[in-house]
């Protein structure tokens, strides 16, 4: 039997089973870009205007960090230049989603059914990394359709297309080879998502020392998000950087192959780390137990929301900066109220993305309780004296506890940061954390969502709330720009939050907010309480 037998079944499998999710995400990434069109369309009208702020942005080094190098003033330019972290979203994407369909596939058991059908040893692989490398074309492709929709150069826009495709296929392949190092599916995202950290790293610390004349530019060669900058959407495309994302695809997926051969179903290549005989006195409890699930992912979400405190809190006030002494640019932004209110404007914002992004973990924490139960790992809890509530209860304390947590840490860090850059931290500080805090009754709605589908329609769950998430990410980012109606733009509960700093801030919403969640989690629970266990 050919080791690929049963790819073509089991690619169909795949896009069965990912029906709602993958569309979402090829199709959410591909129109993002949109937004930003029409943003700098609006704010820039015409080539002087554009230019000033293209000078001041690209030697802004907050901006260089955050977004890449600025490689021209033209519309293009700008969108692709705006676009630049999306590339690591799109790897964080590609990276989870083969590892869902190859060591997820293991460590369930499932990998071991289909594998004792007329399956090749490597199909699997193969159709999780078919599936999504082609997703990642189908997206740069929606992209380039896209900016030419939006009277832009085909050139520069298949570009730009190819630039977003060029991350999914690496990291992609970066998630194949992590799948077959651990035995475990949160180790293999943990091991990959650190390769996507130390690419982004060595892309920040290269393009800063290129701007600055220093002489560790190289590292963004070693980058491959450093690749696909070099790849000059709309700015003298260098169609020959996709060369290197082919040629290092090709080996890691090969290597991917090379390592699967070398071990058993189920098994990594790196040694599990064995866990003690009996069990500590501390995991006597449904809420110790979830603690002891749900801590790793935990600390990396804290880490993570840190992080981007720091970056956003750093990048503040550049955005003050660009106004500089250049008195188009002052003309410009007096209309939206000077360079103290852009500031706010920029914070507002950037605790809405951290806001949807909260959402995502609160929707990954409740979910758990999905994985439990699919998994008949609930059964031995639920056999003991443990009732249906208290176990869910115990599961549901992180998924309003953990993005609580995760946006004061994003909060604070972007307010102590701000505010030493300002010499202002008293004042920058209590700000900033209240215009990260004040997302949580949103986070909350979607968590509740969740729970709500849990507990009615428990084989919808995953789908269902992660849809959710990707249509509050749509109406967000892009409802705006799309010029959506606004009873489309208020499904979203972001849409209802009030806009701090700078804004009013209004308890009605939040109030209302709170108690839609508060709802929809008691009525998950309500139906959790009738159905049977496990529904599979």
């Amino acid at each position: 039997m050919n080791i690929l037998t049963g790819t073509g079944g089991l690619v169909r499998l795949i896009l069965r089973r990912d029906r709602v999710l993958m569309p979402l995400w090829v199709v959410l990434l591909g129109v993002l870009p949109l937004a930003y069109v029409s943003s700098y369309r609006e704010l820039f009208p015409d080539a002087a205007s554009r230019q000033h702020y293209a000078d001041a942005s690209a030697a802004n080094s907050g901006f260089t960090a955050l977004y890449g190098p600025l490689n021209g003033s033209s519309i293009g330019a700008l969108v692709t230049w705006r676009a630049g972290f999306i590339p690591v979203v799109i790897g964080l994407i590609t990276i989870l989603a083969v590892i869902r369909h190859t060591r997820t596939e293991e460590e369930s058991g499932r990998r071991e059914l289909v594998g004792s059908t007329v399956v090749g040893r490597h199909a699997g692989l193969a159709a999780a990394l078919l599936t999504t490398l082609v997703a990642s074309v189908v997206m740069g492709a929606i992209l380039a359709l896209a900016m030419v929709g939006q009277h832009l150069p085909a050139a520069g826009s298949v570009a730009l297309g190819a630039q977003f495709a060029a991350a999914g296929w690496v990291f992609a392949a970066v998630g194949a080879v992590a799948a077959q190092l651990t035995s475990g599916a949160g180790s293999a995202r943990g091991l990959a998502i650190v390769v996507l950290g130390v690419a982004y790293l060595l892309r920040v610390v290269g393009d800063l020392s290129a701007q600055s004349g220093g002489p560790l530019g190289w590292l963004s060669w070693l980058s491959p998000i450093g690749w696909a900058h070099r790849i000059r959407p709309y700015e003298g495309e260098q169609w020959w950087v996709l060369a290197l994302v082919v040629a290092l695809t090709a080996v890691l997926a090969l290597a991917a192959v090379a390592l699967s051969a070398r071990r058993d179903v189920g098994t990594g290549l790196l040694p599990a780390r064995l866990g003690p005989a009996a069990g500590a006195p501390g995991l006597r409890s449904p809420l110790a137990l979830a603690w002891r699930l749900h801590r790793g992912l935990l600390a990396a979400w804290l880490a993570g929301f840190a992080v981007l405190g720091l970056v956003f809190g750093g990048v503040a006030k550049s955005v003050g900066d660009v106004v500089g002494d250049n008195q188009a640019m002052k003309d410009i932004f007096a209309r939206l109220g000077g360079a103290s209110a852009l500031i706010d404007a920029f914070l507002a914002t950037a605790m809405g993305l951290l806001g949807l992004i909260a959402a995502g973990y609160a929707i990954q924490a409740t979910l758990r309780l999905r994985t439990e139960e699919a998994n008949l790992r609930a059964e031995p809890v639920l056999a003991s004296a443990v009732g249906r509530l208290r176990w869910a209860a115990s599961h549901l304390f992180f998924s309003l506890f953990g993005p609580a947590a995760a946006l004061a840490v994003a909060g604070l860090t972007t307010g102590l940061v701000h505010g030493l850059n300002t010499g202002d931290v008293g004042r920058e500080l209590p700000r900033a954390l209240g215009a990260a805090m004040v997302q949580l009754p949103a986070v909350c709605v979607l968590a509740g969502f969740a729970v709500a589908l849990f507990g009615l329609v428990p084989r919808l769950s995953v789908a269902g709330a992660w849809a959710g998430l990707t249509v509050c990410v749509l109406v967000s980012l892009v409802g705006a720009a799309l010029q959506l109606s606004h009873w489309l733009l208020d499904v979203s509960p972001f849409t209802h939050i009030p806009k701090i700093p700078g804004g009013a801030l209004s308890a009605t919403p939040l109030v209302i907010l709170a108690l839609i969640a508060v709802a929809l989690g008691a009525l998950g629970l309500s139906g959790l309480r009738r159905r049977d266990i496990p529904t599979v």
